[in-house]
């Protein structure tokens, strides 16, 4: 039986779950489909993918094939910026339920702690950072308050069986946890051996909330975007100290940091279009990692982001981001 995790909410969720960030929309629905066939249970989308339609398509077809029923699969999506304000939450969760083809997700995130002005659906869709579609940043004044509470209600009407959040830090989790009635089910954060951030793995096991790593192979994320330090870094699954511990267990260098993850108790959401990564990535569970490989894998920590607003946006309009 595959592993699965707790969560607060009292819901099991999938320990091995499939990433759906930059997903084409032309090969969406297959990969979601193939996906399932392979085995996988948990889907990781958002609106701001902008594949939730043809994901949702994937799904469709997987059911009327008998492949899975909709209780089998665990499907997660996100509440982008331009959607915090308390009263834009509903309709827009609404809206991507439909697009799904779904009537209810079973986890659902505030997909940054950042709050921008709101963008009619209609007008540009998925809206984006910026407001005018080019370069105009325009902040929204909903508090993380008014945006957790309005996620609550969603949980009151069976929209989302259980809430969370993304991208979140220490400060702003305590933030939350002072005014929730419903605390965070999970927390989703860039994790890597060049990102371990242990204090916050510490304060999430603390408060028992599950954490879910993206981005399990660090730069090779974010090559495509061009980041100085990313393409300066040598890339996990390159590195000669990973390929030997991989070496050791007959396992692939992919599989031995996917395995450093949730040999520690997280959550991951690897994605590939091909069957066989699929497959390799799905089997990273069935082995352990002896604990000084593991140690010697944080030893690679140097607490460096790729994904920050600091990347994206021209300096004068860090201040939003604090």
């Amino acid at each position: 039986m595959a592993p699965v995790i707790k969560l607060n909410s009292g819901y099991d969720m999938p320990q091995v779950g499939f990433g759906l960030w930059k997903v084409d929309n032309a090969v969406a629905s297959d990969v979601v489909y193939n996906a399932i066939k392979a085995g996988y249970r948990l889907f990781d989308g958002a609106c701001d993918y902008g594949n939730e339609v043809e994901c949702g398509q994937g799904v469709a077809r997987a059911i009327s094939e008998g492949l899975v029923k909709r209780e089998d699969l665990f499907i997660v999506s996100k509440l982008w910026n331009t959607f915090h304000d308390g009263d834009r939450v509903e309709p827009i969760v609404k809206k991507q339920l439909a697009d799904w083809g779904i009537d209810y997700f079973d986890l659902y995130l505030i997909h940054f702690p950042v709050a921008l002005e709101w963008v009619d659906p209609a007008v540009r869709y998925p809206p984006g950072w910026h407001y005018d579609g080019k370069d105009e940043i325009r902040p929204s004044k909903a508090t993380i308050q008014e945006t957790w509470t309005a996620m609550e209600s969603l949980v009151a009407k069976g929209l989302s069986k259980s809430i969370g959040v993304s991208n979140f830090q220490a400060q702003l989790i305590y933030d939350l946890l002072r005014h929730a009635k419903i605390p965070p089910a999970t927390l989703q954060i860039e994790h890597h051996p060049y990102l371990v951030q242990q204090e916050l793995l510490n304060l999430a096991k603390h408060e028992g909330i599950a954490v879910t790593a993206y981005s399990s192979f660090g730069p090779a994320s974010f090559l495509e975007f061009n980041m100085g330090h990313a393409v300066k870094l040598t890339p996990l699954i390159e590195d000669e100290t990973i390929k030997s511990i991989a070496a050791k267990y007959n396992r692939d260098p992919s599989q031995v940091l996917l395995r450093w993850a949730t040999q520690r108790g997280l959550a991951i959401i690897p994605k590939s279009t091909r069957p066989a990564i699929m497959a390799s990535n799905l089997d990273s569970i069935n082995f352990d990692l002896s604990e000084e490989d593991i140690a010697t894998i944080s030893g690679f920590n140097r607490n460096i982001r790729f994904n920050q607003p600091a990347n994206y946006f021209p300096t004068e309009y860090l201040w939003i981001f604090g």
